[in-house]
Parts: C-alpha cells; sequence; structure tokens
C-alpha cells in the first residue's frame, strides 16, 4: 500500500504539466492499473519530438490515433503516413464495444465516440489528393538516395542541379531533368558546363537516366510535377479542430525509400519556409514519421546528415517530429538523441538479435524504483507502453509502465465510397486534383538547342560566303591580271620571232 501512494505521487508530480495537455493513460504497477496515476504530455514540449517503438501487433498505430485525436481537440494540425490505409478510420466516430467500455471505467474515463476533420492524400492520386512536389525543392541529395546513386553520380547529379539555379532554369518534373542531363552531357551545353562545374562523362548520364526511366516504368513519375503541394495547407483547422492529413501510401508500399524521402523532403520544406517561433505553448504541426526504419536504412552519410540537421533545427519553428518504427536502434543515435517523448510499447526477445535491441533500449532509459525495465519491456500487453517524456520544465518524467486510452474514432478503414466522399468535398481537390506543364528546363532546353543549331548555320553560311568572296576579283585586280597576261604574250612573241631570226641565219652560214 505505501509503495502504491508513493507510485501515484512520484507519477503526479512527474506528470503535472501546467499548461495544456494530452492525456495517455495510467500508470501500471505490480500488474495493476492505478487510476489516479494519470500520464501527461504536455503540449508545449511536443515540439521536442518523439519516439514510438514497439514490436509488430503491440498497438504503436493505435498509439498514433489516439494522440492525433487529443492534438486535434487542441487545435494542433497533424500529418501521418497511413501505411496501410487504416487510420482513414479518424473520420468517422468509433463503436463503443464491451472492451472499450470496460478499458474506460479501469481508467477512469468513459468512453465517447468520436470522429475528427480528415484529408485524404496520396502520391500516385489513386488514394487520396494527389502529392506533388517540384523536383528543384526535392533537391539533389533526397533524389539521389530515390535513384539509389553512387557517390560519383549524386556529385554530377548536385552539379546539374546548380547548373539549373545559376541559370534560372525551372526543374519541374522527370523530363525537365533528363532534358537538362543530355543537353550537358551530350548536347552542345557539354562544353559549358566543362569549363564551369566539371565534365559529365556519358557512361554516368546514362546510369541516371536509366535509373529515372525505372522510376517512370513503375508509374510513380507523377510524384514530381506542379501543382506542387504547399506546405501551408497543412496548417488547417476546422470548427478550432486541427485538420488530420493522411497520406495513404497503401498502394507504393513496395517503394520505401521514395515515400519516406518524400516525408523528408516535406520537413525540409516545412524547416526551410516556416517563420522562427521559438517555443510556443502549443505546437503549430506534429508530423508522425511511421515506418521510420526505412528511412535510415542503407543511407549515405550525406543525406544521414540532412536528416540530423533538419530535426536539430526544425523544433524552433514550432513542428514536432514523431518517429515510428520497431526498435529504438532503428534509428541514428544522432537522431534519438533529440527524442525527447518516448512511448515504448512491447519487446520482443525471440532471437540473439531481439535480446540485444532489448539490452540497447534498457540502456536508454533511467533506472526505475519501481520497475525492472528488461522485465517490464517483455511483458508489455497490447496498447500498454513504458513511457518517459519531458515535463513543462524540459526535465524527462519518470518512467512508467502505462495502460493507455483506446481512441475515440473508428479503429479500421474506411469503406471505398465514404473515403471518396472526404476526397471530392476537400477544398484541396480542386487545386490539386489535375496535374500542369508549366514553362520549364524541357522547353528552355529545347530553345537553347534551337538557337545554337541556328548559330552553328548562320557561322557556316557566313563561312562559306567568306570564302568565295576570297576567290572573286575585283574589277581592278581582273584588268591587272588581263595587262599582265597581254604583256607576257607580247614579249613571248617578240622573243620567239627574234629566235627564229636567229636560228635562220645560222641555217644560211
Amino acid at each position: 500500500m505505501e509503495n502504491k501512494t508513493q507510485f501515484i505521487e512520484k507519477i503526479k508530480e512527474s506528470y503535472n504539466p501546467k499548461g495544456e495537455f494530452i492525456y495517455l493513460g495510467s500508470g501500471i504497477l505490480d500488474e495493476q492499473i492505478i487510476a489516479p496515476a494519470q500520464v501527461n504530455l504536455a503540449l508545449k514540449m511536443m515540439n521536442r519530438h518523439g519516439l514510438i517503438a514497439g514490436a509488430t501487433g503491440t498497438g504503436k498505430t493505435r498509439t498514433l490515433q489516439l494522440i492525433a485525436e487529443q492534438l486535434s481537440d487542441a487545435g494542433v494540425p497533424v500529418f501521418m503516413l497511413d501505411v496501410k490505409g487504416d487510420l482513414s478510420g479518424l473520420a468517422e466516430a468509433g463503436e463503443s464495444n464491451p472492451a472499450l467500455v470496460e478499458r474506460g471505467e479501469i481508467l477512469e474515463r468513459p468512453f465517447v465516440p468520436q470522429g475528427f476533420p480528415v484529408e485524404l492524400f496520396s502520391l500516385t492520386g489513386k488514394k487520396g489528393i494527389p502529392l506533388r512536389i517540384k523536383i528543384s525543392d526535392f533537391g539533389p541529395v533526397m533524389l539521389a538516395r530515390v535513384l539509389a546513386l553512387s557517390e560519383t553520380q549524386t556529385g554530377v547529379l548536385t552539379a546539374i542541379f546548380k547548373y539549373a539555379d545559376d541559370h534560372q532554369i525551372g526543374l519541374i518534373n522527370f523530363d525537365d531533368l533528363k532534358a537538362l542531363l543530355n543537353f550537358l552531357s551530350q548536347g552542345p551545353g557539354a562544353k559549358e558546363i566543362e569549363n564551369d562545374y566539371g565534365k559529365i562523362s556519358s557512361s554516368t548520364s546514362g546510369t541516371i537516366l536509366r535509373k529515372i526511366v525505372s522510376i517512370e516504368q513503375q508509374g510513380l513519375s507523377e510524384i514530381f510535377g506542379e501543382p506542387a503541394f504547399e506546405i501551408n495547407d497543412l496548417f488547417q483547422k476546422i470548427d478550432g479542430k486541427g485538420v488530420i492529413s493522411l497520406l495513404n501510401i497503401s498502394d507504393v508500399q513496395n517503394q520505401p525509400i521514395l515515400f519516406s524521402t518524400f516525408l523528408l523532403s516535406l520537413l525540409n520544406q516545412l524547416f526551410k519556409n516556416l517563420p522562427e517561433v521559438g517555443d510556443p505553448d502549443k505546437p503549430k504541426l506534429i508530423f508522425f514519421f511511421d515506418e521510420a526504419h526505412l528511412l535510415f536504412k542503407d543511407a549515405s552519410k550525406v543525406f544521414l546528415s540532412r536528416v540530423d540537421q533538419i530535426i536539430r533545427l526544425i523544433r524552433s519553428k514550432g513542428v514536432g517530429v514523431f518517429f515510428c518504427t520497431q526498435a529504438p536502434t532503428d534509428v541514428p543515435e544522432s537522431v534519438l538523441g533529440q527524442l525527447g517523448n518516448r512511448v515504448q510499447h512491447a519487446l520482443r526477445a525471440f532471437t540473439p538479435n531481439d535480446a540485444e535491441n532489448l539490452r540497447k533500449t534498457v540502456k536508454t532509459y533511467p533506472k526505475s524504483d519501481f520497475y525492472e525495465i528488461d522485465q517490464v519491456l517483455t511483458k508489455l500487453g497490447t496498447g500498454q507502453a513504458l513511457i518517459t517524456v519531458l515535463n513543462d520544465k524540459g526535465i524527462p518524467t519518470e518512467v512508467v509502465a502505462t495502460h493507455l486510452i483506446p481512441p475515440r474514432a473508428v479503429m479500421g478503414p474506411l469503406g471505398t465510397t465514404a473515403c471518396e466522399k472526404i476526397i471530392s468535398s476537400s477544398d484541396l481537390y480542386p487545386k490539386y486534383r489535375t496535374a500542369i506543364d508549366s514553362y520549364s528546363a524541357a522547353e528552355v532546353i529545347e530553345e537553347r538547342r534551337k538557337e545554337l543549331e541556328n548559330e552553328a548555320a548562320s557561322a557556316e553560311v557566313k563561312n562559306s560566303s567568306k570564302k568565295r568572296s576570297s576567290n572573286r576579283q575585283t574589277p581592278a585586280e581582273a584588268a591587272k591580271k588581263t595587262l599582265i597576261r597581254t604583256l607576257a604574250a607580247g614579249a613571248g612573241k617578240i622573243i620567239l620571232t627574234g629566235l627564229m631570226s636567229f636560228l635562220k641565219g645560222r641555217k644560211k652560214r
């Protein structure tokens, strides 16, 4: 009993923020749920980023959902990756059942179904509003990641982007990039880029072109184009509730590097375009990065450095990023060290590799007076997690095993008809529905090629005219040559006549 009292006091002391907060659930002690030991996450600290981790089937997706719901209630917009399409249920109120009622009673928080404002997006445009980005905004480092380019090929791609930037040539889609690459590697522009940026070999340009074509053949080239998505459209509110924007990738799951890098490019756009806000009372936007391990797997040092920089600096723009993955070890240490809020679902130790991940995870938690961390992590049930967050003073809270509150919306996908209705009724749908083909690099390069061809043709005509002109005689020159020929002919006759006379004289003798 005394231990229970101490536990409640410790949890209340740790999780009692002064401002607005999200209620995650209540603490568990000795396998008993202690409702008064409420576990709260201060909104003010959510731009310090976070990690939601755990083995498959432990409830990570529902944790994402319950946090997103409460953020929406607080007027904070949310962006989430919907891997399987089953988060679309956020748009409709859930249905009560005995299990949800029981969970609510245990936590002393009655289950009240509720739906939330949702936008549905898609990279292909098949599962939601098309989400596009311009090649120039995507940048060479991220594009090199998608195309799986070598260090040398990445350097060439960077030079091409630099050339386009220096000459104010817009790179909108793959047609633009291919046109510029051909122009600078094999076309008239090859000499120009060689002098200022370095020569592009035909083998390197050919490799880059083949990898671009591979993406196009998979029907994914439409991701790059216009109208490009405007990041301000992520900050919508409806009736005071933050809109939850879902990116459905169920139709591009076989392209993990593409969609994970695309998400990073959105974060990069937020970082580049949002003003500094310091530490607001609540975040301007929370960005949930599901399947986070895909972002880091086999990534280059340059790419990882870019990720680290964005995560390190974007919090001052009022944006919080929560990574969701199976184990903390999926995230590089440089990034993991920046994630102040931790929600760790159960880890399994079935294999030596699992045991090693468990050992490393335990080391990342402070010592607890109430738990053996390694034992708790393997015994947590579905919908339970080991939590430590930052309080409103930026101090890590007491580690607590938590029985999480259930989401209030539908925990599963909506039907096709309901999704289509959400998409077609969105104010953003007319804005992004139809792709446009703006004047950009492809047109600029074609015009430049014609100019160079015309210049070459004009130069050839001029040289031919000059050659003919050099062979043509003026009247004075012709008269002079005629006179010389005439005089030469006259002199010849005189010499010939004298010679004949001389010979006749010799015969007479």
